[in-house]
């Protein structure tokens, strides 16, 4: 069985003054502060969310 790829997330970005749905995608994808890291499973899903914010967030690595 193959092992489901995953990508680590880090918050660079603060969500004030910024648009609800874009908080809302950040405590999508489990971030809430800027330095917080998350390992995620890679699905289109979780990459529309990244694409959403992706000047708040940032893509440590791919595994």
């Amino acid at each position: 069985m193959a092992k489901a790829k995953t990508l680590i997330v880090e918050q660079t970005g603060s969500p004030i003054g910024r648009p609800k749905d874009q908080r809302a995608t950040l405590v999508g994808l489990g971030l809430n502060k800027p330095g917080r890291r998350r390992t995620l499973e890679d699905t289109p899903a979780v990459r529309g969310m990244i694409n959403k914010v992706a000047h708040l967030v940032r893509l440590v690595e791919e595994e």
